[in-house]
């Protein structure tokens, strides 16, 4: 009956062993995958991420397009500026020239206009 016994104990303990060498192994190949998943979920949700930022950049019209327009126009005024305070003519000179120049060009508008030539 003892050596029955013993060979029952040893039975259950090997049995235990091989049990725990597989849960091992289970386990190992569990985190692995759920390792490779949440690599991929994370990719996926960058990739997604990076999408919905850009529709919404191209909806607002953040794509550069206003911020180049607005940098031309503030050098353009900056150009300006900086031509009028260096002009070797005097401020009303300046502003008279400036007047003659655009009443020139409205009456080439209209000439051409009146004319039918606007081409």
């Amino acid at each position: 009956m003892n050596n029955f016994l013993k060979l029952l104990l040893g039975t259950g303990i090997y049995l235990l062993e091989q049990s725990d060498e597989s849960t091992k192994r289970v386990r190992s190949r569990a985190a692995d995958n759920l390792s490779d998943l949440r690599d991929f979920a994370q990719e996926k949700y960058e990739t997604a991420a990076d999408r919905v930022s850009r529709a919404s950049r191209a909806i607002r019209g953040d794509d550069g397009r206003l911020g180049n327009a607005l940098s031309l126009v503030a050098g353009i005024g900056i150009g300006v500026a900086v031509g009028m305070i260096f002009a070797p003519a005097s401020g009303e000179e300046t502003r008279s020239a400036i007047a003659d120049k655009v009443q020139m060009f409205g009456g080439k508008v209209k000439e051409q206009w009146a004319t039918g030539t606007n081409g």
